[in-house]
């Protein structure tokens, strides 16, 4: 009964199962309900999340939040890892001057994790992010992580792990547990120290990306169907909403990703199970937030819950209520959505002829890396070739 994010039954769940102290990543932010559940039933609870925040924050005993409207540390641009590493970072400052002869752990030794978090979920790489990456590619370049050594082989990555890897090879097969699988296959491929068991793992988890991928390919070409159909008079939606009782609700955000790339605005997918209820997952062009507009619809009572950021949201709706929903999202954005589509343009860096394309040209290029969102590789025209 846990689904994405804390619910009251999970929370009640722990606690009967002796848990005094419950720390929720990722989430929580705007989980009141479920944190006041925990605290009732007797656990203490820290939150540690990057979310935006739609409402009065819970009554957790910390809530670790570089988004919080009182943060006043300018770093709302860190993912969940980014903020666990530098919750670590302070814990272990304040516990060295309580217990200065004990052993100190090597915080260091877990930025690969923290840089495949912070590749992975899409966050600017600027500021701390962008040198948690670049120390983080060093640490995973040692293999030292059983886990992500057991990844590479599995991905046949035979050259010093990158972002691309990161990205492409890496993140979507432990995601794929989470997806169609065992969420926890991922923690504890990360977390063992056993090449043995880490190799299972992976294996498993290569083989469940691969029934991902096919899954993947049959409700995308559903989806763009009626994404087309929809398109198909005038300018269509601002913002793309398919649905269907069919599809597995792991992979939503993968079709929402694709389906704004293909209709070029926001998109939105949504898994409807046999009580009507979906589990949706949208995601945004440059330039729209789309985690705003889905907290107003939650305000509206348009949807059961919903959050999310500027990039990306996650909603559950009833399907009696998902022509209301369209109806608010097309009232809201469709202003701002066209004339977005109006002023995209391709940013070119450079010209380029082609006796300049060298691979000193590529050395230098890959010296100003690592490249991702915020950070974004430059592009060259070569003008009448």
């Amino acid at each position: 009964f846990e689904g994405y994010g804390p619910n009251p039954e999970a929370m009640r769940d722990l606690v009967s199962r002796g848990a005094k102290l419950i720390v929720t990543v990722d989430c929580g932010t705007n989980s009141a309900v479920s944190i006041e559940a925990a605290k009732e039933a007797g656990a203490d609870v820290v939150v540690l999340d990057h979310h935006q925040v739609g409402g009065p924050l819970p009554a957790a005993n910390a809530v670790v939040n570089p988004n919080r409207e009182d943060d006043l540390s300018g770093q709302g641009h860190l993912c969940a890892a980014g903020v666990v590493f530098l919750c670590l970072v302070q814990t272990a400052k304040v516990l060295r001057g309580r217990l200065p002869e004990a052993a100190q752990p090597d915080l260091l030794s877990l930025l690969d994790l923290v840089a495949l978090a912070t590749v992975c979920d899409v966050v600017p790489l600027t500021g701390v992010n962008r040198a948690f990456v670049v120390k983080g590619l060093q640490v995973a370049r040692q293999q030292k992580n059983e886990g992500l050594a057991a990844l590479a082989r599995v991905s046949r990555i035979g050259e010093p792990i990158s972002t691309f890897h990161l990205a492409y090879l890496i993140g979507p097969r432990i995601n794929a547990g989470g997806r169609i699988g065992d969420a926890a296959l991922g923690s504890r491929l990360l977390a063992t120290d056993d090449p043995v068991e880490a190799g299972t793992i992976a294996e498993t988890l290569d083989r469940l990306n691969q029934e991902r991928q096919q899954m993947e390919l049959e409700m995308l070409a559903e989806a763009r169907a009626e994404a087309d159909a929809e398109l198909a008079g005038g300018n269509g939606p601002a913002i793309v909403v398919t649905a269907s009782q069919t599809w597995h609700p792991g992979i939503v955000g993968l079709l929402a990703s694709r389906l704004k790339d293909h209709a070029r605005r926001p998109a939105f997918a949504i898994a409807f199970n046999a009580n009507g209820v979906g589990t949706g997952s949208g995601r945004s062009v440059s330039g729209f937030d789309l985690g705003r507009l889905v907290r107003e619809a939650a305000d509206a009572g348009l949807i059961v819950k919903g959050g999310g950021h500027g990039m990306a949201a996650g909603i559950t709706v009833e399907r009696a209520g998902l022509g209301a929903l369209r109806a608010f999202f097309e009232e809201r954005a469709a202003a701002d959505v066209f004339r977005l589509q109006d002023e995209e343009s391709l940013a070119i860096d450079g010209a380029l002829a082609a006796e300049g394309a060298t691979l000193a040209l590529l050395d230098a290029l890959e010296k100003a890396g690592p490249f991702g969102a915020g950070h974004v590789a430059p592009v060259f025209a070569l003008p009448r070739h």
